[in-house]
Order: C-alpha cells, then sequence, then structure tokens
C-alpha cells in the first residue's frame, strides 16, 4: 500500500531516512518541472531544486512543516520564494548574498548581510560572521570547505561540484551534514546568535 505525504513525514521526522527518499522520488519531477519552468535554465534550477530540498529537510527536522496534507504545494511555495530572492538578487545586479537560497532554512545565515547603513548592524554582523568562521573549525575538513564556497563565496552546488571534484548529491549531502553539525554545536554550547 502506498503511504501518504503525511506518514512518509511523520516516518522521516521519527529518524527513517528511507521515508524521506521516497518523498523525495515522489515528487522530484514535479517539483523540478515547475521550478524549470519559471527559470528556463536547467543549471540554475537544478540549484534552486537542490536547495529547496535543503531548506525542506531542515523545516522537517525543526517540525516547521504545518500539516496541510498538500506537501507537493509547501515544497512549491518554497521553490517560488527562492526564485523571487534570485531574481530579486539578480535585479540589484549583484552578487548573491549567503542568504539567498537559505533565508528560512538555517537562521545562522540569515544573520550574515550586505553592510547596511547603520554602523552598530554593521559590527553585529562582523561579529557574527567571525563567530560562524570560529564553529567551522569544529567540523570536519570537507564540510568547512563546502560551507565557505556555498555560503561565503555564493557558489552555485555546481560550481562547488566542480571546484572539489565531487558530484553535486555528495556537495548537497555534505552542506546539509554541516548545517546539522553547526546546529548541534550551537546547542551544546548555548550559541545564539542575534542581531
Amino acid at each position: 500500500m502506498k503511504s501518504t505525504d503525511s506518514l512518509l513525514i511523520s516516518l522521516y521526522q521519527k529518524g527513517d531516512e528511507e521515508a524521506l527518499s521516497t518523498l523525495i522520488h515522489r515528487h522530484q519531477r514535479d517539483l523540478f518541472t515547475f521550478i524549470l519552468y519559471k527559470i528556463n535554465d536547467q543549471d540554475l534550477a537544478n540549484d534552486v531544486f537542490q536547495d529547496t530540498f535543503i531548506k525542506i529537510i531542515v523545516m522537517l527536522k525543526e517540525g516547521r512543516y504545518n500539516e496541510e496534507g498538500k506537501f507537493i504545494l509547501w515544497a512549491k511555495r518554497i521553490a517560488q520564494n527562492l526564485i523571487i530572492d534570485h531574481f530579486r538578487a539578480k535585479a540589484k545586479n549583484v552578487k548573491v548574498s549567503e542568504t539567498t537560497f537559505d533565508s528560512d532554512e538555517f537562521s545562522i545565515f540569515d544573520l550574515i548581510r550586505e553592510p547596511s547603513e547603520n554602523i552598530e548592524d554593521q559590527l553585529v554582523s562582523m561579529q557574527i560572521q567571525e563567530d560562524l568562521l570560529k564553529m567551522l573549525q569544529f567540523l570536519p575538513e570537507n564540510q568547512q570547505e563546502v560551507i565557505k564556497l556555498r555560503f561565503f563565496d555564493g557558489l552555485s552546488f555546481k560550481e562547488i561540484a566542480e571546484h572539489t571534484d565531487m558530484s553535486i548529491n555528495t556537495t548537497l549531502g555534505r552542506v546539509r551534514y554541516a548545517l546539522i553539525n553547526l546546529r548541534k554545536i550551537m546547542e551544546e554550547n548555548n550559541i545564539v546568535l542575534t542581531r
């Protein structure tokens, strides 16, 4: 009997990684087609697709999925927000910032922003970035590398994969585990990064 999305989400939240694989496999074509239709660029669509699932994974782990029985609509909303962020950044003609694809995914990276007019905000952002760099030292070297490339240098998953001679899936996995490990470091050391 085919499991419902709700059951798969519940199983995944209880630690069943296979349930997540089933959920992703079930919706990947529909979600990717949605993204590609909006962007009309295969490489960028792949990046947004990967970013969408990273965000979904983190939000599910944090229990931030409201049970509505409409997983694919929720996933498409996340993808749509990432697409909007991309076009906003492009319209401003600036390098994609650290938060463009991760504003809901992992709050640490929400706190890193382009310098604002307020000097106090600049100082706080610089301190947060320094604290993050210190925390990265506790991660395995390969996770440090992908986090720096992704969130500090703004490289796409494809660019990271090419830069490190890894597959996109390996890159995605390393970023995911690095974010999980950073969260553990913060929890274990009662670290709270705020603006």
